[in-house]
């Protein structure tokens, strides 16, 4: 029995073909429906395909079906100490990928711009300026934020969050917090307005929960461990540039609140919609050995702690329970894995996506990064991450979902 060949191209008939059904019977309409369920690392292989498919990709309805998506799979922009590299971890995947169409407006020749913040299909750059750039990582699309009126040269920042909204298309806001506790006021940028709205104060919030960290001595630079002979010795460890604004934004009954680490290691809650803030109980004294981030995961501020205790290194997820008023551990990775890294004074730069978390572990002696399953309380570690030969190394992440029609 003679088979007929009716292509050119033979590997790509059971890519066309779904069970004897023809993708080209498809009318232009459903055919982009289809191929928007694709991966997204998928659509920068649709234009070779062939002719249909490449003007199909390049349509606006073809992105507004991609828009129709609920979720994507994330990806994770990987931050190096040099901070010029645009290398990315595909989840869908598994793999590295290197973004080459990624150019993002540069204060010179030989500077980039620092990731700080993102959120849907979206990353926030800032740049030595102190102005932000929003960045689609995935089509290379680029956009400055007008100048920031502020006198924030007195004014620390202490967190850069990002938040987008889906509708039609992709709107997103940028808050910033600034002050030194209890003196704190946000800013908002809202991309529908396209202009920065007036600053706002934040009253302390009396609470139950919040301690008075004002007299707090604790250099910001200065990470301090517990050696063996029970003495405190200071580190010069520092966070990544990147991840010094650590700090997370979620809707709780309707309010909007953002989270951020204080100087002192105490988690701050501002309440923007309340126009307070409060501080959460520490997890560890003030003089305990300990590397800690916060990440936000289905909704919700987790904290993530890498401490040493005696000879034993323990790396755990932790929330915080209103009813109790305490925290409480919901994950930790196994002692055979974390002690790996006991005496190693590794720094830990965290950032969550859906249920997982992406923890990035550095110090002199090892970099690593481990990817956590909360559902499953499983820990992965990554594959390195090998470019023309040379192994990458990155010092913290960003997560974003990886999708075309996000508008800058």
């Amino acid at each position: 029995m003679e088979h007929s060949l009716k292509r050119k191209s033979p590997e790509n008939e059971d890519f066309l073909h779904l069970n004897g059904f023809s993708l080209d019977d498809l009318n232009e309409d459903l055919l982009e429906r289809v191929l928007s369920w694709l991966p997204t690392s998928s659509f920068f292989r649709l234009t070779s395909v062939c002719k249909r498919w490449k003007s199909a990709a390049a349509s606006l309805s073809f992105k507004l079906a991609c828009s129709h998506i609920p979720s994507r799979d994330p990806w994770f922009l990987m931050v190096s100490p040099s901070l010029n590299q645009s290398i990315v971890f595909d989840t869908a995947e598994n793999s590295w990928k290197k973004l080459n169409h990624l150019r993002l407006p540069l204060e010179d020749s030989n500077i980039s711009c620092m990731p700080v913040a993102a959120s849907g299909g979206l990353v926030c750059y800032r740049k030595l300026s102190g102005n932000f750039v929003v960045c689609n990582p995935v089509t290379g699309s680029c956009s400055e934020l007008p100048p920031l009126h502020f006198p924030s040269e007195n004014q620390p920042l202490n967190a850069v969050v990002m938040s987008t909204t889906f509708r039609d298309q992709i709107s997103y806001k940028i808050v910033l917090v600034f002050g030194e506790l209890p003196n704190l006021l946000f800013k908002v940028y809202d991309s529908s307005s396209c202009c920065w709205e007036d600053e706002t104060a934040l009253r302390r919030e009396v609470d139950d929960n919040s301690i008075d960290c004002d007299s707090t001595d604790d250099d910001d630079n200065v990470v301090y461990f517990l050696s063996k002979a029970g003495t405190v010795v200071a580190s010069s460890m520092q966070r990544s540039p990147s991840k010094q604004y650590s700090s997370v934004i979620t809707t709780k009954d309707g309010e909007e609140m953002v989270y951020f680490l204080s100087s002192s290691g105490t988690v701050v809650a501002c309440n923007l919609t309340s126009k307070c803030f409060f501080e959460y109980p520490r997890l560890l004294p003030v003089f305990s050995e300990y590397s800690i981030d916060i990440v936000e995961c289905g909704g919700e501020m987790l904290v993530v702690l890498l401490s040493e205790f005696l000879e034993s290194t323990s790396l755990r997820v932790w929330k915080y329970d209103d009813t109790n008023r305490c925290w409480q551990q919901i994950a930790a990775m196994a002692a055979a894995m974390s002690q790996e890294w006991y005496g190693k004074k590794a720094d830990i730069n965290c950032v969550g996506a859906g249920h997982q978390i992406l923890i990035c572990l550095n110090s002199p002696e090892l970099c690593t990064y481990v990817l956590c399953d909360l559902v499953t309380n499983t820990w992965t570690e990554l594959p390195k991450c090998c470019m023309n030969g040379e192994v990458m190394e990155f010092m913290s992440a960003f997560s974003f979902e990886p999708r075309i029609e996000a508008c800058v």
